[in-house]
């Protein structure tokens, strides 16, 4: 028998990959054209004189998101994951709509609210655990992170054109029509989602307070936190350090992300084929303190900076692709979705407290302190990290049903063995569908028990 870790991807896995990666990357899109250019817009309107507003308009977003995530997850182990992103991409589009119609800061303020109230990131995440084998997950889960990488790069090289071709409005409107485009994706591309867990449902402290989810979700927190303080204070070191100008900075994050992917991507493949996700993922956290520490000792060094961005994008990408792979491993299979909300929630809180923190740290210890406060976070992750448990080997396998076993009772008894985390039974076929914890699945029993052969 071949070994799982050695089986291609399927056309189906490909395919959910790559439309769920777009789905991602069209929405973000619409989210990061604006980032480089509304400062300046918001002047012109009325109520962009005042700087806490401006914050408001463009941290908005990020709120709603944090509120609403875990409902939305939630909702998507109840109701079907498709619906509800579709539900959610609705939001977003007519957020921007509002928006683009907005003559002054609250009603700009409104739409983001809007636009962030549609918090699909966990249901989307859910889809791609619920469409991919234990064995590829973390490829998936990096084509996702990689697409917002590089949308984010596109974004700080397309946005000034386009405002000044279609301006505020135009870019609002693009957002929506791309959200609507991405509705496209969800109902003609990725492939249908598998049926829904039955069984008893997991209770919400089970996932909120389970000791490896804490991990996790404080390590998505830390990198986010981590990752918008020092985006304070880079775009003053690029210019103090190299007078670079402002619109010349492109440059260095488009070529610092781009150039980070080439190392990650082996480093992927080899913690799915090694099963050496622990290690891998303890070495991007310990890149980010070096990334962190590097740019504090090296503050006057242009190339020094530069160096430590290269750094950071490599552990940003590494972590970023593990982290969403690692909670659909360990949460329980009735409730990804809901793991995946309190993940996402977490994320969009370190992103609002990274801004704040960076800011003020800014104003007061200036970057070196910015930079140190990275360090520590990271350091303290790293400590975390450590005790974190391996994730299982979790394989899929199949049982055939014996003559005499009803298909129900089959998947009663099969959900209740030992390593088994989701069984799908297909009657019709007298096939039981697994996907098992290879430590622990013992498959004479299961075969025994429901009176069939493997």
């Amino acid at each position: 028998m071949r070994s799982p870790s050695n089986d291609p991807m399927t056309r189906d896995e490909k395919r959910a990959g790559a439309s769920l990666a777009a789905i991602f990357g069209l929405r973000m899109l619409g989210l990061f054209l604006i980032l480089p250019v509304f400062a300046e817009h918001a002047k012109h309107i009325p109520g962009g004189d005042s700087k806490t507003l401006i914050g408001l308009a463009m941290g908005a977003y990020g709120l709603t998101q944090a509120i609403f995530q875990i409902p939305f997850g939630m909702a998507s182990d109840r109701w079907g994951r498709k619906p509800v992103i579709i539900v959610g991409l609705l939001f977003f589009a007519f957020g921007s709509g509002v928006a683009a119609l907005a003559d002054d800061i609250w009603t700009v303020i409104f739409g983001r609210i809007l636009q962030g109230a549609g918090a699909i990131s966990a249901a989307v995440t859910a889809l791609a655990a619920d469409l991919t084998r234990e064995q590829h997950r973390t490829k998936v889960m990096a084509m996702i992170g990689s697409s917002i990488g590089l949308v984010f790069a596109a974004s700080l090289i397309g946005a000034p054109a386009l405002y000044s071709a279609v301006g505020m409005a135009g870019i609002f409107w693009l957002t929506a029509f791309l959200a609507l485009g991405a509705i496209g994706l969800v109902t003609h591309v990725v492939p249908p989602a598998p049926p829904a867990q039955s069984g008893p449902k997991v209770p919400f402290r089970e996932v909120l307070f389970d000791g490896q989810l804490m991990r996790l979700n404080f390590g998505i927190f830390a990198l986010h936190l981590i990752q918008m303080a020092m985006f304070v204070v880079v775009p003053g070191l690029l210019i103090s350090t190299g007078d670079l100008p402002l619109d010349r900075h492109w440059q260095v994050y488009l070529g610092t992300m781009l150039a980070s992917l080439v190392p990650m991507v082996p480093a992927i493949i080899y913690a799915e084929k090694r099963a050496k996700m622990k290690p891998v993922f303890l070495a991007g956290v310990a890149l980010l303190i070096l990334a962190e520490g590097g740019s504090w000792l090296g503050l006057a060094s242009f190339p020094v900076i530069v160096a430590m961005m290269w750094v950071f994008f490599l552990a940003f990408n590494i972590l970023e692709a593990s982290l969403p792979s690692l909670i659909s491993r360990v949460a329980p299979a009735r409730a990804k979705g809901a793991a995946l909300g309190v993940y996402n929630t977490s994320q969009a809180l370190g992103l609002f407290a990274g801004g704040a923190v960076g800011g003020l740290l800014a104003q007061h210890a200036g970057p070196g302190g910015v930079f140190a406060f990275g360090a520590a976070v990271a350091g303290l992750w790293l400590l975390v990290a450590f005790s974190m448990r391996p994730p299982p080997v979790v394989v899929s396998r199949e049982v055939e049903l014996g003559n005499d076993m009803d298909p129900a009772a089959a998947k009663e008894a099969l959900a209740l063995l030992p390593g088994v985390r989701e069984v799908i039974v297909a009657p019709e076929k007298r096939m039981a569908y697994l996907r098992v914890n290879l430590e622990q699945w013992d498959e004479r029993r299961a075969r025994q028990l429901v009176g069939g052969k493997a």
